[in-house]
């Protein structure tokens, strides 16, 4: 099965996902990054998310030893990154975080694009998850899904939620579901890769679609992990 892998400039969350596939022989024939401001900006943001955790190995010391053809473009929706898919006819596009990406670029695998949420679809769809997830006291996890044209609504593969303990901070959850994310989208590739995998349509009446949480917001969360009255601890 041939794969094209989307990323943002060496953003931690994608660096991850490669580091997982490779390890699981799910090699990617093309990778393509954006760099660009939305990818520094979308990069820092995550670090900061991550503050204090480990950080993956930079792009190129992931791929060392593989012939995997990187490009870098300003835009993944722009004509470069087309014409490079269009080229390369991949079966599968896989997002390894990226911007919201556009039906002329979707289009093009012959199976499917997915992408791995760091949330549990289809409560919690759009950005910032984990803050949300410990504000809205829901659980915590990953979901990796279809894409479609719409924001986190694409039928969903497979989803897991994480086991949050007492020690746990802020920062470590974002980076555990990163770590879980990776292996979620390591397990769809597999079941994709055997035909007919698992195949669920959400129902988009539940949850909502999130943007970035105002830091007021989050710090309550964060005060309701600290103070022990997150309701989904595991121990």
């Amino acid at each position: 099965m041939k794969i094209a892998y989307l990323v943002l400039e060496e953003h931690p969350y994608g660096r991850e996902m490669l580091r997982v596939l490779l390890e699981n022989s799910q090699i990617p024939g093309l990778i393509i990054q954006e760099v660009s401001s939305v990818g520094d900006i979308e990069r820092d943001k995550f670090l900061q998310r991550i503050n204090g955790q480990p950080v993956p190995p930079r792009l190129n010391e992931i791929i060392t030893g593989e012939k995997i053809p990187v490009y870098c473009v300003k835009n993944h929706n722009d004509q470069e990154t087309q014409d490079l898919l269009i080229n390369f006819n991949p079966d599968l596009l896989v997002l390894g975080g990226t911007r919201i990406i556009k039906p002329n670029i979707l289009k093009i695998p012959k199976i499917a694009t997915i992408n791995s949420h760091p949330g549990l679809l289809p409560v919690l769809r759009g950005s910032a998850s984990v803050g949300w997830a410990l504000y809205k006291d829901l659980p915590q996890g990953a979901t990796v899904h279809f894409i479609d044209p719409g924001i986190d609504t694409g039928d969903i593969i497979i989803k897991r939620e994480l086991k949050i303990y007492r020690n746990d901070t802020y920062e470590s959850i974002n980076y555990r579901i990163g770590l879980l994310a990776g292996r979620l989208m390591s397990e769809a590739i597999s079941l994709i890769a055997k035909g007919n995998p698992p195949r669920q349509s959400q129902d988009l009446n539940l949850g909502e679609t999130y943007k970035v949480i105002p830091d007021e917001l989050l710090e309550e969360g964060k005060q309701r992990l600290v103070s022990g009255q997150y309701s989904h601890f595991s121990d």
